[in-house]
């Protein structure tokens, strides 16, 4: 995963802006257009809003994380949520917020994070998160997906740990309590699922075993 990141600061609050992780969501954009403006040099001004905990409710709903923050006489941890969510969007990545710990193949920690967004098309040069390679690779896949794939006892409890862990060449493997949601259906389950990277399953978002068909690189 490649990292580029630039700092804008105010008197209380610095923000961090890491442009490999931007997919141009324009949440913060339509949130605080003055603080965020893509039109600007430099594009983020924090001193446009005198009130910092308005920027940071804004750049909490940046989906990717790609946009942070940090109160420089305080601690001031992001709060993961209490439940954790994976949402599929249409022809683009999987957004998962919550209380995300990514682990490579032989269980190193990579991150730590509340919220990501990763690639399901295939095509990132990011790995394993979204770079927008699937607006150019044409990528298409709706949010539907076959919820009896997570029938499982019902959650005894929410939120917790969600680790997502990245099979070499083959999926991402998540386990812990999660709800899954498409445009018209979610799903609460624990069950520990694999998630298609290769972008060719027939049965997205999960993984059906293509990838070994295809022979897909994870390159990570």
């Amino acid at each position: 995963m490649q990292s580029k990141k630039f700092s804008y600061e105010n008197k209380e609050l610095e923000v961090t802006w890491d442009l490999k992780r931007c997919i141009h969501a324009k949440e913060c954009v339509h949130g605080l257009p003055d603080v965020f403006d893509p039109g600007k040099k430099p594009w983020i001004d924090p001193d446009k809003e005198p009130d910092s905990d308005k920027i940071v409710e804004t750049i909490e709903r940046c989906p990717t994380g790609a946009l942070q923050y940090h109160f420089k006489n305080k601690s001031n941890p992001e709060t993961p949520p209490s439940s954790n969510t994976i949402i599929i969007d249409e022809n683009g990545p999987l957004y998962v917020h919550g209380n995300i710990v990514v682990q490579d193949n032989e269980g190193n920690e990579l991150l730590r994070e509340t919220r990501l967004a990763f690639c399901r098309c295939g095509k990132s040069s990011n790995k394993p998160l979204c770079d927008n390679s699937h607006i150019k690779a044409g990528f298409e896949a709706d949010t539907s997906y076959n919820p009896e794939r997570l029938e499982l006892e019902p959650l005894e409890n929410e939120g917790g740990e969600l680790l997502i862990k990245l099979i070499e060449n083959a999926p991402f493997v998540v386990e812990g309590n999660y709800e899954v949601i498409g445009e018209n259906q979610s799903t609460k389950t624990c069950k520990r699922m694999s998630f298609c990277r290769c972008g060719a399953s027939e049965n997205k978002p999960f993984c059906d075993g293509t990838h070994r068909q295809i022979e897909f690189k994870t390159n990570e």
